[in-house]
């Protein structure tokens, strides 16, 4: 009997307490306590005001509620990268990264963004990135952001721009044009389309990385303005020959990636002038022709990639005699012969000749396909007598073309290449961050 009795007073508290429970929320509710998302529903409260909080710098207080309405933008954090973006202590925020500006090494302001690897999605960067007076880095690589590419140009200090493996989509990113800091650009693994401005050749980059996207037309006359180290045009749909202009990037290219896009036409015999080339792969285009003597004053090559083109006649013997090779393929072409050097690095296995039309080694292409080569598809490149010619042991031509001496031009970038690091734009293959 004791035992019912307890059961019936327990029961009548707990009906209490549960007619009671939507009053008991409203009022949590009235007093902004968070629930949670299975609370009461009510909105969670908003951050404090740029009033209520103490900041480092009035500099960090300018860019707080810019970063808070960023914030509120952001449709999925799978990773809650976002969780500690609150209060004063900016700072401390996951992702963002303080400094003393140039202008006042007494202040303390928001200097450079990393969220690589965040996987944020946002339907703009615009308001956000670009209303950070101080920033001068900017680094998104494997995110969802879309939309716009926002206008740094009025960052005073902005230099670097990563914004790779996203959702942009569009005409090239025009915003970037005319940021006379920018150094370091990558928009690789978009969507961006049409060409690629001539505009952006003209400015000092020593990086550029835009392979992984749908660009086409053809490579501007000014390709070989640019100083550019590392360069990265893989994977588009690019059209047309090499610029001669390459050749003027003599003292300073030394990566290139040209890989899988559609570029024609005959290689040109100023290639053999970028004397600080280490990488450079141009496979599995549409080039054709003979191979130019003037590749052996590539001095510095290690990798050297023309295979699954439409190249033929004999491969150069100076080619196959530069000390720093480690990797030379030309496979899948038309070659028709190799002298004895090359023979070498075939059976060392630095040279790779296979489905070619040279007689007596194996793994060539048939007899048949060979013959209907030659006699349907080949066409005489341009300035044919150039093909002989070696620029570096024509002290005439040599000099002409690069502008003085050998002893002034090494003289003059010997410092840029000192700290030089191998491969790096095959890493830039990799969707995620090099």
């Amino acid at each position: 009997m004791e035992n019912l009795t307890f059961f019936n007073i327990a029961f009548t508290y707990s009906s209490i307490s549960f007619l009671l429970l939507p009053f008991l929320l409203s009022v949590l509710c009235q007093n902004g306590t968070e629930l949670g998302p299975e609370g009461c529903g009510c909105p969670l409260p908003s951050p404090p005001s740029v009033d209520e909080l103490i900041f480092r710098d009035i500099r960090l207080a300018v860019v707080y509620p810019i970063i808070q309405a960023f914030k509120r933008t952001i449709t999925a954090d799978p990773l809650n990268k976002t969780a500690n973006w609150v209060g004063s202590d900016i700072c401390s925020y996951t992702g963002f990264y303080c400094d003393n500006p140039p202008d006042n090494v007494s202040a303390i302001a928001v200097a450079g963004i990393d969220f690589n690897g965040f996987l944020l999605s946002a339907p703009t960067l615009q308001g956000f990135a670009d209303n950070l007076p101080d920033l001068a880095i900017f680094h998104a690589n494997s995110n969802r952001f879309s939309g716009s590419v926002p206008d740094f140009s009025k960052l005073r200090y902005f230099y670097e721009l990563d914004i790779s493996n996203n959702a942009f989509s569009g005409a090239f990113p025009t915003t970037v044009i005319g940021l006379k800091e920018l150094s370091f650009l990558d928009i690789r693994f978009n969507s961006f389309a049409g060409e690629i401005p001539p505009e952006i050749f003209n400015q000092p980059l020593e990086v550029l990385f835009v392979n992984n996207n749908e660009f086409t037309a053809k490579l501007p006359e000014n390709f070989g303005s640019t100083p550019v180290l590392y360069l990265t045009l893989a994977n588009n749909r690019l059209t047309g020959p090499i610029p001669r202009s390459i050749g003027n990037l003599n003292s300073t290219l030394v990566e290139v990636l040209l890989l899988n896009n559609k570029l024609s036409g005959c290689i040109p015999y100023e290639l053999g002038f970028l004397k600080e080339l280490t990488v450079f792969d141009i496979g599995s285009n549409l080039l054709t022709g003979p191979l130019p003597c003037s590749l052996s004053c590539l001095d510095k090559i290690e990798l050297l990639n023309f295979a699954n083109n439409l190249l033929y006649w004999e491969v150069p013997e100076e080619l196959c005699s530069l000390t720093n090779l480690v990797n030379l393929s030309l496979s899948d072409n038309f070659f028709t012969k190799v002298g004895p050097v090359c023979r070498k690095l075939i059976k060392s296995g630095v040279l790779d000749v296979r489905q070619n039309c040279i007689p007596g080694l194996p793994d060539q292409k048939s007899l048949h396909e060979c013959a209907e080569f030659y006699l349907k598809y080949i066409r005489l490149c341009p300035y044919p007598s150039s093909y002989k010619i070696i620029p570096c042991r024509d002290n005439a031509g040599w000099n002409h073309h690069w502008g003085g001496t050998k002893a002034e031009t090494k003289a003059g970038t010997e410092t840029e290449t000192k700290n030089k690091k191998g491969l790096i734009t095959y890493k830039t293959l990799s969707r995620h961050k090099f």
